[in-house]
């Protein structure tokens, strides 16, 4: 039988002001990321698709990109969404920190700074 994990969700402060500025233009971006959650409490040692590990910043953290996170309120586009997501993992503590959440067409990268400031 598999055991089940509680990988403990937490976020940053900008994350949630990252979060309300979304909202208002995808109203059901809270139950796409509980689904994202889910997902990620399934396999926390996996990268869900469509993501990678952000190297270079010089940080001992694991921090990872999703690049395709299915949303409801862009019917027909599924995980073409353009949203991004960037969180933080620690395995050992079975911990997962949302980082920043943004649409690809506001923004072109993750914000590095927000990144280093925050787990150096």
């Amino acid at each position: 039988m598999k055991k089940m994990r509680m990988t403990h969700f937490d976020v940053l402060p900008d994350f949630k002001k990252d979060l309300k500025k979304l909202l208002k233009k995808y109203r059901t971006l809270i139950d796409d990321l509980e689904v994202l959650k889910q997902d990620l409490n399934d396999e926390p040692g996996e990268n869900p698709p469509f993501s990678y590990r952000i190297n270079g910043l010089g940080i001992e953290t694991c921090i990872i990109k999703v690049k395709k996170i299915a949303c409801k309120a862009l019917k027909g586009r599924g995980a073409n969404s353009g949203l991004r997501l960037v969180y933080a993992h620690f395995e050992k503590e079975e911990k997962i920190i949302f980082i920043e959440l943004y649409h690809k067409n506001d923004k072109e990268n993750e914000d590095r700074r927000r990144i280093t400031d925050n787990f150096k």
